[in-house]
């Protein structure tokens, strides 16, 4: 039977760069998809892919109940409009306010846990009542995913969700097929590349510390920066903090980019010092299925994507010290044995991520 699904996040750049694969899936398998976040550059992106979208009013990153309550609303105001059969629900907010409506309005609901970010990192007084919400929201949601294990225990273990609704996905999965193996030109210069946004909490100053260490001792090696800048988070690294280590030598900042399979295969080695509670890293996912080494931290979903010694290597969060050892270890290695170990990345990522896993997984959810 098809049906009529929203799918919702956020920011319509999560939806474009993480979803479109799995919305085009759905609509291919005779379902109408429509796409609801608010409105930015890449809500044209989705409208030009051919579905229709909607705009909702939604603070992000804003803990102001005022606000929340009115994004309350504006869920229910666009359920009654738009009726859907099923809302696919990603991010916290629509987690919890779209499914609150979703049961007011007797529609089903498929959340996705995509990571607990920096709420969950420190307890305290929101992280409670995040806990609180989270476990009121999805009692009645037909399936929760989780992206990793260790977040599926943190829910099951602390009540706060029905583990016979629950499944764990491999992330958001991949599109091994774009994301592939390209050979790169052979250079003296070696160049590591953190992808994230510019947050504290992705471990940029661990980056930027063990580069600072590194490039003394090495001259041939090129520290670059990928991702937004001066986003609003408490969290954000700004303008100005970055060009002072620009300045200083020590890092390369590339802005951002549409093609970012492009800039990954310009590098040597994937990093990602993440102290942030993660999902599971796309840009880990999309990188390992390019055959690139990764070194990550051993942090909720990070880990989940390297075998440390087999496809890179695992430092200890919050520790450039350790950032700074296993990046001399990648360093150490031969061009065969950095070769080898980007092919076991991509063995990795296309033996468990590939995202037709995930595709599949919420295709057989829509029967």
């Amino acid at each position: 039977m098809n049906k009529k699904i929203a799918i919702i996040s956020n920011l319509s750049w999560n939806l474009y760069n993480f979803r479109l694969s799995l919305m085009i899936a759905m609509r291919e398998a005779g379902h109408e998809v429509i796409a609801i976040a608010p409105y930015d550059e890449y809500s044209q992106k989705i409208i030009d892919a051919g579905f229709e979208f909607h705009d909702i009013k939604m603070n992000a990153q804003g803990i102001n109940p005022l606000e929340d309550l009115q994004t309350t609303y504006h869920f229910y105001r666009l359920f009654k409009k738009i009726s859907p059969d099923v809302v696919c629900q990603y991010t916290i907010k629509p987690n919890i306010y779209g499914s609150f409506m979703a049961k007011v309005l007797k529609i089903d609901t498929i959340n996705n846990i995509a990571g607990l970010g920096t709420l969950f990192i420190k307890q305290n007084f929101v992280t409670t009542i995040a806990k609180s919400l989270y476990k009121l929201s999805q009692s009645n949601a037909k399936r929760i995913f989780f992206q990793n294990s260790d977040d599926f225990k943190l829910f099951v273990e602390g009540g706060l969700v029905n583990v016979n609704r629950c499944d764990v996905l491999p992330g958001s999965g991949v599109d091994t097929n774009r994301f592939k193996p390209q050979e790169k030109e052979e250079s003296e210069n070696i160049r590591f590349l953190l992808i994230a946004r510019m947050i504290w909490e992705k471990g940029i100053a661990q980056y930027v510390e063990a580069a600072r260490a590194i490039r003394k001792r090495h001259s041939n090696v090129e520290f670059c920066l990928l991702g937004f800048l001066d986003v609003e988070n408490p969290g954000a690294i700004t303008k100005a903090q970055m060009n002072e280590w620009v300045e200083e030598g020590v890092v390369n900042y590339l802005g951002v980019s549409d093609r970012v399979d492009e800039v990954i295969h310009s590098a040597d080695c994937i990093v990602l010092p993440s102290y942030y509670r993660e999902g599971t890293p796309k840009t880990l996912l999309e990188s390992g299925s390019t055959g690139k080494p990764i070194i990550t931290t051993d942090n909720v979903g990070c880990r989940d994507v390297v075998d440390h010694g087999i496809n890179g290597f695992i430092c200890e969060p919050k520790s450039a010290t350790d950032l700074e050892l296993k990046i001399e270890m990648f360093l150490a290695l031969s061009t065969e044995e950095k070769l080898e170990m980007g092919k076991q990345s991509r063995a990795k990522i296309t033996r468990e991520f590939d995202e037709k896993i995930v595709i599949d997984k919420y295709l057989e959810c829509l029967v």
